[in-house]
């Protein structure tokens, strides 16, 4: 890595939607600020949109493995993505606001956020309509965009959970189907899970953090931040090392922001010293799963995109008795068979071949509990750069599993009213919607962070991704991340004065 003078008004560790938000915020105030990301650029070529290099190569997984214990066993260790843009450059542009209720256990209300929702929806150029949501929470503004119509797969779902009572409406997504001065969506079936070849879908890398480039953001990819170094209650340096070359260097900056994920920042702390009680537990990920059927025609033959329903008729229907939302259905792509395939035994190898292109599906997204013991710790193995690799431990309450069944079996009864027969239901084991593995709180006994996102008995730290929600919610939280993180970076502007 290269640079003309090695301190910053602030460094940020990580490029996702916390990173990129608050580099955003800061670089347009006229700050001076570093970006250190692990991963490389996106290649924005053929090889992104192809299933086998994305899905089974992992064409962008990391060189440092993570241990993952689920359920009480250890699995193979697994090799995330790691790009400039983080998450979002793999996302599938679902933009849902948390509900009001969602924030009674949290240390603000959803009116602190609210603005900075609106801000993130136009920055990332939602494409939604305002008031068809049932569990909606208030608004003020109209989404940037209005959704595209619903393309045939879409409009099978959407005239089912009609006619079984429920409310379907198009979700809210973060992807270009309308601005004409930039590439448009052409209704794919690479995204969710793909970069953008054409960059329509509305990842951090074709807004936010070029807009905080052309005002001046500094952006070291390919490179990692190993560890922070303190004095007293201050950070004073981030040692990073090369990717590449493997030779290490130490910036400076007034103000650090840690912005990882879920996973890289607690063990970024972690190996820094920092191991205050709440850094690292309390990981939340959703409890996910997708119902499948199979129906007796093509279900999509034009091989269209067709993520534009969803349902939150449930979202609400457990709170009184157990404080927590329930979560939301929404319309997903079925994957490619070669990846189908991989990950199917022998036998079922066939049965995929045969029925891939009548299968529908519907993903389920239920909240998990906040829980100590589902952690991010440091194992004692260590990555090619001598850096101890990151240890994740999760597990599922009863009433976790009871939330995603609720959905499930509503999930199963719409694509049976579709025509679709013999369901299926496939658990996802992954940490896309990992949260709150550093999480915000009133004091050090219930929090790692204060309400602005500061860590406890430190004056210049700062984490903004999905570590500091103290719930997960039931939607997908990358707008609630983004929202926030704008809320913290105007923090820090007027701190900065």
């Amino acid at each position: 890595m290269h640079t003309s003078s090695s301190h910053y008004d602030a460094i940020i560790v990580g490029s996702g939607f916390g990173g990129a938000a608050v580099a955003y915020k800061l670089c347009l105030a006229g700050a001076r600020v570093a970006l250190i990301e692990r991963g490389g650029w996106v290649g924005r070529d053929e090889k992104d949109w192809d299933a086998r290099s994305i899905l089974l190569d992992k064409r962008y997984k990391s060189e440092s493995p993570i241990a993952v214990s689920l359920y009480g066993h250890d699995r193979p260790n697994e090799y995330p993505n790691e790009t400039v843009g983080g998450a979002s450059v793999f996302y599938g542009g679902a933009s849902l606001r948390l509900r009001e209720k969602d924030f009674d256990r949290w240390p603000i209300d959803y009116s602190y956020l609210a603005p900075f929702y609106s801000e993130a929806e136009q920055l990332l150029n939602v494409h939604g309509t305002a008031g068809l949501d049932p569990s909606g929470p208030p608004r003020d503004t109209a989404y940037p965009f209005e959704p595209i119509a619903p393309t045939s797969p879409a409009e099978r779902i959407q005239a089912a959970a009609r006619e079984l009572g429920y409310q379907p409406f198009p979700i809210p997504l973060a992807i270009n189907f309308h601005d004409e001065s930039r590439s448009t969506c052409i209704l794919c079936t690479t995204c969710d899970g793909y970069p953008c070849r054409i960059e329509a879908k509305n990842d951090v890398t074709a807004n936010l953090l070029k807009k905080a480039q052309e005002a001046g953001l500094e952006i070291f990819a390919s490179t990692i931040a190993a560890r922070l170094s303190c004095v007293g209650e201050s950070v004073r340096q981030v040692t990073c090392i090369d990717g590449a070359s493997g030779t290490s260097s130490e910036l400076t900056a007034d103000v650090f922001v840690a912005a990882g994920g879920a996973l890289h920042s607690p063990a970024l702390l972690l190996r820094s010293g920092l191991n205050a009680p709440y850094v690292g537990g309390c990981l939340m990920r959703h409890c996910n799963v997708i119902v499948t059927c199979v129906f007796p025609y093509q279900t999509n033959p034009e091989q269209t995109f067709h993520k534009q329903t969803c349902l939150t008729d449930l979202y609400e229907s457990q709170r009184a008795e157990t404080g927590t939302a329930v979560g939301v259905i929404q319309d997903i792509y079925t994957p490619d068979p070669v990846v189908m395939k991989a990950h199917a035994p022998v036998w079922g190898r066939l049965v995929i071949g045969i029925t891939h292109r009548y299968m529908q599906n519907l993903l389920c997204v239920a909240e998990d509990a906040a829980r100590q013991e589902n952690r991010v710790e440091l194992a004692e193995e260590t990555d090619r750069y001598g850096l101890p690799i990151t240890r994740v431990i999760h597990d599922y309450t009863e009433a976790d599993w009871a939330r995603s069944n609720t959905l499930a079996q509503a999930a199963k009864g719409i694509l049976q009213e579709a025509g679709g027969s013999f369901p299926y239901r496939y658990v996802i084991d992954t940490f896309s919607h990992g949260v709150g593995s550093v999480r915000m709180g009133t004091s050090e006994a219930d929090s790692a962070l204060d309400t602005n996102c500061r860590m406890h008995r430190m004056q210049n730290l700062y984490v903004v991704d999905g570590c500091f929600m103290p719930t997960s919610g039931g939607v997908n939280p990358s707008l609630t991340i983004t929202a926030n993180a704008l809320r913290v970076g105007e923090y820090l502007v007027g701190e900065q004065g």
